[in-house]
């Protein structure tokens, strides 16, 4: 027996045996974050956010100051901390400028930019009790040696130093949406603001964000595959337990353990007539038997975002009504597609969609006047997707798409119950989305694994729903 094991062992070379057995008494660094030495199951040496290396947030920081005027100046706070009761935060998330730029994840920094400066951050300074009660936070060691800034002072600085730096700027470029008092209320500040010098950030970093790189891809790529399994897990879910909270819970609940981080926004499940208001949130009722649900989801990994909307009869089979309609969106989506290329514009996926949509709805009866169609649909075919759900939201809609740019294609008819029209029509709302990369020749179809022809649901709801134990059984 010790043969055998002696013999085993010399088969396994030393650095795997090292590799296995071995420890260190090393304390590693806790920055508030994950890092390699932290998390060397999400992250590779180099990487300051999984899948992100140091070296594409410099490029980012490059990029932004060649396009800023000379002698100008970038300020881009972190996102606050929000409360939900005087003692509980919401869940922080991070303002998408700040994370694409620095690659810091935490609250309570300021980042500025510049040609002459490079990337100056100022950090938070913890007390032994913030981080008894909250734990280690990044600070200007953390923004030197991990972020690779420039220069980085603790925050009670940024008055001072700030202030000298506006006071010698020509031109002041901040994130409006996310402006921080810290640096709002300086004097020199808001003499810049008084003599129209202080313009919005948006226009230049959401020019950079508009177009991902191969990193960010396998990012967005990862999330849209995690949306789609977890979206199909809940759909075969539905047909046991037919309750919007319940599939709102599912949803979240598998792209959370297939490591996401949050969802992108919170799940509209819309049963029956729920489904045609756009929006809707409350996820508090049961689906009826017979009637759809509209589950539009995503989720979050890592800083990129998915977004996914199918509809389906959990009951297993669509009306010939519920097909009717179906069918026309389905062709709708597939079309709209099939148009996605380098220099096609959203505006022009819009109009043919809407074109396709209003004849399909006439000749149906359910729509009497193309005048009235923004009853149905008030919302464009698609958005821009990427750090944020509606991403490079200051890139309007005509311009031309490039490779590298990541859509959203999402055809969908929402028909009020008070709506005029035949009464077996009202209520129903019925979307169809997918995320479309533009290649070079074409696109590619980020969220295709998931299912969305009628003999393909019917299929999987009906011989592979394993889960379909009645709701009374919860």
């Amino acid at each position: 027996m010790q043969v055998l094991a002696r013999n085993l062992v010399q088969r396994v070379s030393r650095s795997q045996v090292i590799s296995r057995y071995a420890y260190s008494t090393q304390r590693v660094r806790d920055i508030g974050q994950p890092t390699p030495s932290s998390h060397p199951h999400l992250m590779a040496e180099g990487e300051v956010t999984p899948g992100i290396r140091i070296e594409e947030y410099i490029g980012r920081r490059k990029k932004l100051a060649e396009l800023l005027p000379q002698n100008s100046l970038a300020i881009i706070s972190s996102a606050p901390v929000k409360m939900m009761t005087d003692v509980v935060p919401y869940t922080f998330r991070q303002e998408a400028d700040y994370l694409y730029l620095t690659g810091c994840q935490q609250p309570g920094g300021v980042a500025v930019l510049s040609d002459e400066h490079g990337l100056c951050m100022f950090m938070p300074e913890s007390t032994p009790n913030d981080i008894a009660w909250q734990g280690e936070v990044a600070g200007v060691d953390a923004a030197s040696d991990v972020f690779k800034a420039e220069q980085a002072y603790p925050i009670s600085k940024l008055p001072e130093i700030l202030s000298d730096m506006i006071r010698g700027s020509s031109k002041v470029f901040h994130n409006d949406q996310t402006a921080s008092q810290r640096y709002t209320n300086l004097d020199e500040f808001k003499k810049s603001a008084s003599l129209g010098k202080v313009k919005s950030l948006s226009s230049f970093t959401h020019e950079l964000r508009l177009i991902k790189s191969p990193a960010e891809l396998k990012l967005m790529r990862e999330s849209a595959s995690i949306a789609c399994q977890g979206l199909l897990k809940t759909m075969l879910h539905s047909k046991g337990y037919p309750d919007e909270g319940i599939l709102s819970a599912k949803v979240e609940y598998e792209c959370r353990i297939r490591g996401a981080q949050r969802m992108a926004f919170n799940p509209v499940v819309g049963g029956g007539s729920n489904a045609s208001v756009i929006h809707y949130s409350r996820n508090d009722q049961r689906i009826k038997d017979g009637d759809l649900v509209l589950l539009d989801m995503g989720c979050e990994l890592h800083g990129y975002v998915s977004d996914l909307t199918r509809t389906w009869p959990p009951c297993g089979k669509f009306s010939s009504l519920q097909e009717e309609i179906y069918d026309l969106i389905l062709e709708t989506n597939k079309e709209s597609i099939k148009l996605c290329k380098p220099g096609t514009t959203i505006r022009q996926l819009n109009t043919y969609s809407t074109d396709m949509l209003c004849n399909g709805l006439m000749k149906m009866g359910i729509l009497k006047n193309r005048r009235l169609y923004h009853q149905l649909n008030p919302t464009s075919i698609g958005h821009y997707l990427g750090m944020d759900v509606h991403d490079s939201s200051s890139v309007g809609y005509d311009r031309p798409l490039q490779p590298g740019c990541v859509i959203t294609i999402e055809p969908g008819v929402y028909i009020p119950s008070s709506f005029n029209c035949p009464e077996r029509f009202q209520g129903i709302g019925i979307r169809i989305e997918d995320e479309v990369l533009i290649t070079e020749t074409g696109y590619e179809v980020l969220t295709g694994s998931m299912p969305k022809e009628i003999k393909h649901i019917e299929t999987l709801l009906n011989n592979h729903c394993h889960e379909v134990a009645s709701f009374s059984s919860v």
